[in-house]
């Protein structure tokens, strides 16, 4: 499968850097101020989904209701804390394998895309000191579809100038594996085969890869 692909998509949290213990410590501070506890079997519910369908769990969770109004200064204001937290990312915070496997696809002449629903990608990326190692970045502020949908995959497979069936897809979440297998692409779950079920191959992390 990895052999004979032509681009390479990745998620961003949980595949290129772990963000979402910091996505957990925002939530959970506004669940506190809402009065309720936000525990991490709760962030699993969250994970590969919009800010919005985010909150929305959250509030679900919490048995909250509030106005449309309301719930857009919630968001802000969670990613405002959010942003606090990852202002000092830096290439240590990179996950194992992750610079050495992009550096190899690159000297191999595969495309390099990144798809995530995070509105904080491009942030992240430089940071994390890589951006010069993708090709495409579509990230939450070029989608209007959260995963499971694959409009972020074929976004950005399109943006690579390749076929679906050219890409595979690098997934640490249920919905981004859904997505790309909607998108009509092989998927690599990074993580737990029994949570990656529909993945076609189940991986612990790039360096496995290296």
């Amino acid at each position: 499968m990895l052999e004979h692909m032509k681009g390479a998509i990745f998620d961003l949290d949980g595949v290129i850097v772990d963000t979402a213990k910091y996505h957990f410590l925002a939530w959970r501070s506004l669940a506190e101020e809402l009065g309720f506890e936000f525990t991490e079997e709760h962030n699993e519910r969250l994970k590969g989904v919009s800010r919005m369908r985010s909150l929305d769990i959250l509030l679900e969770i919490g048995g909250v209701e509030i106005s449309e109004e309301q719930k857009i200064a919630m968001a802000e204001k969670k990613n405002r804390r959010y942003i606090e937290y990852i202002s000092t990312l830096d290439e240590s915070e990179l996950l194992p394998g992750v610079r050495k496997y992009l550096t190899d696809l690159r000297e191999n002449g595969i495309g390099i895309a990144l798809g995530s629903a995070s509105k904080n990608a491009e942030f992240i990326l430089d940071k994390l000191n890589i951006t010069d190692l993708f090709d495409v970045v579509i990230d939450g502020n070029k989608v209007s579809l959260a995963k499971p949908d694959p409009e972020v995959f074929l976004m950005a497979c399109a943006g690579l100038k390749l076929q679906p069936e050219d890409c595979v897809v690098f997934e640490d979440a249920e919905a981004g594996v859904q997505a790309g297998k909607a998108a009509g692409m092989k998927v690599v779950g990074i993580g737990s085969s029994e949570v990656l079920k529909e993945a076609d191959n189940v991986i612990a992390g790039l360096h496995v890869l290296g």
